[in-house]
């Protein structure tokens, strides 16, 4: 086999080639007044290619010395002539912060540095470096810092150190700092977000600094939560909704809870639990319109995917024929429709001997006859948790899908922040009308003030369709606990890294290390943390979580 050939190299006016690289250099013009401590990290994601240098080199005390009296004496005489360009209350400032270091450096407390500071986009091709580049310059405008891409100076702006006197560095690639200054570049990486009135998600694994989050500030309110049995997904999730009502005791909690893990917790909130199974403490009617705000055309497209939960096998001519019978239910009346009448509702060769009668006849003298009449089920505004236990394997999405509704038409109303947990959501995923419905639920409930936390085993559940991907990519932040794989779709899906995917697996569980080891995806940035509960909550959720909830007198 002839091998090929490697490319030439190639130069524009702002990229060069090496090979198959392409590389683009970004330059800082001017620093922001504060430096974020480990900036580095939030410009320079993970998931992308780039490089980046740091060229510092000292002034002589003497140099020093020289150059802050020449910044103070030009900021002077433009303030005595008041023609100057820029700002006066810079101009005040520029003088007063050249004499104060003048003196820090005329007693060896502060030195003088040159420093240069250089960031390099890189990507398999033109398109990729320009999108990777444009990325890059918007993340470091976000942090303060003036930039800007060279033109026909590439040469210079990526010149190694220790250059030639004959390929200077582009004009303005140098800027001048104090040794403070400097020191503010160091460490590089920080790997610690602190959000404003956040909860706390976790301890960084590198040095055990904390993590707070707050999804009410964020664009989607939603999290998801993934990993195997055991890995402690059912805790996480009881953890960052018990710290969301303790910091916000209003925030109401509805939780989906096809295990039966959330009661106890519930219970002991002053909440209701409610089980579906039986129907023995209260009936909760799928077809009433109250979920939809009395927008009956949109209930009938949800009764439709309810359906569809509970009869996969449906054929395509009796898909239309009972979109046909909802969707005239709806629009004829009765005002709050029930299974018995839909099965009236039904074509007469259908209810009398057709395949569709003998299914509906399920609601009418089958285990699902309960459901069968107007809601009989009265909550209040505490938290609910509505338990699956009992339920059939072949029933529950139909199950999930109709609580859901229902917990979609609580969360639109009222005002204040609203939590819902959505435990097992790969009984959703599996159905593509259930999943989709799933889908439009996340993306929407941000308007109401109210976010969902996702709890499943593995992502790729997700992954096959594009429901579950719309779902995953509404996230605002992913939590992956271990996962005993990690495929190559979930990998290049979150732009995991070749670490980070062989990390996974082997994460530590909470019965081996006493707290859960994760990777979080928040945007672009990447967070190894453990996650920890203090003694009180972790007595409190150990008391409660998994436990029979307490009947309520």
């Amino acid at each position: 086999m002839t091998p090929i050939p490697p490319s030439p190299d190639r130069e524009s006016p702002t990229w060069v080639r090496r090979g198959r690289r392409y590389r683009g250099p970004v330059l800082v013009r001017q620093f922001p007044p504060e430096v974020p401590f480990g900036f580095l990290g939030r410009v320079l994601p993970t998931t992308e290619e780039s490089e980046f240098l740091l060229e510092a080199v000292r002034l002589p005390p003497g140099r020093a010395l020289e150059v802050l009296h020449g910044a103070r004496a030009v900021a002077e005489a433009e303030l005595r002539s008041g023609t100057g360009s820029v700002d006066l209350a810079e101009l005040e400032v520029e003088r007063a912060s050249a004499e104060e270091l003048g003196r820090a450096v005329a007693r060896r407390v502060q030195e003088l540095w040159r420093v240069g500071l250089r960031f390099v986009a890189v990507g398999p091709s033109r398109a990729a470096l320009e999108a990777r580049r444009t990325r890059l310059l918007e993340r470091l405008a976000t942090l303060g810092f003036r930039t800007r891409v060279p033109r026909y100076e590439v040469e210079g702006a990526l010149a190694p150190p220790e250059l030639d006197p004959a390929s200077p560095r582009p004009t303005g690639y140098w800027q001048t700092l104090p040794t403070d200054g400097l020191a503010s570049l160091f460490p590089f990486a920080d790997e610690t977000v602190l959000e404003t009135r956040g909860i706390l998600a976790g301890l960084a694994l590198s040095d055990a600094s904390p993590v707070f989050l707050d999804r009410w500030s964020a664009p989607s309110h939603s999290w998801g939560i993934f990993g195997t049995t055991g890995a402690g997904k059912s805790f996480a999730a009881a953890l960052f909704a018990v710290r969301t009502r303790w910091l916000r005791p209003g925030t109401d909690l509805v939780v989906l809870d096809p295990l039966g893990e959330f009661g106890g917790l519930v219970s002991t909130l002053g909440g209701t639990v409610v089980r579906v199974a039986d129907g023995a403490t209260g009936r909760l009617n799928p077809l009433d319109p109250v979920t939809t705000g009395g927008d009956r055309r949109e209930k009938a497209a949800r009764v439709g995917t309810m359906l569809r939960a509970l009869f996969p096998s449906l054929r395509d001519e009796e898909v239309a024929t009972l979109d046909s019978v909802v969707s005239r239910l709806y629009s004829e009346g009765p005002e709050v429709p029930t299974f018995e009448d839909m099965y009236r509702a039904l074509p007469p060769s259908e209810s009398s001997r057709g395949r569709l009668g003998t299914l509906l006849d399920i609601f009418r003298s089958g285990s699902l006859r309960f459901l069968s009449g107007p809601t009989s089920l009265s909550l209040g505004d505490g938290p609910v948790s509505v338990d699956f236990r009992g339920v059939s394997e072949e029933q529950l999405a139909f199950h999930l899908t109709y609580v859901l509704d229902w917990a979609y038409g609580r969360l639109r109303r009222g005002a204040g922040p609203k939590l819902l947990v959505i435990d097992e959501a790969h009984l959703l995923a599996r159905h593509a009308a259930t999943a989709e419905f799933l889908d439009r639920v996340v993306r929407h409930i941000r308007h109401f003030e109210a976010g969902a936390v996702v709890v499943s085993q593995n992502p790729d559940d997700f992954l096959g369709h594009a429901s579950g991907r719309s779902l995953l990519r509404n996230l605002y932040a992913t939590l992956f606990l271990r996962v005993p794989e990690v495929s190559a779709a979930a990998r290049e899906f979150f732009g995991l890294t070749g670490p980070e995917a062989e990390w996974l697996p082997k994460a530590r569980l909470p019965r081996d290390a006493g707290y859960s080891e994760s990777l979080w995806r928040i945007g672009e940035l990447h967070l190894p943390l453990a996650i920890v509960a203090s003694t009180p909550e972790y007595e409190f959720l150990g008391s409660t979580l998994g436990r029979e909830p307490v009947p309520r007198s």
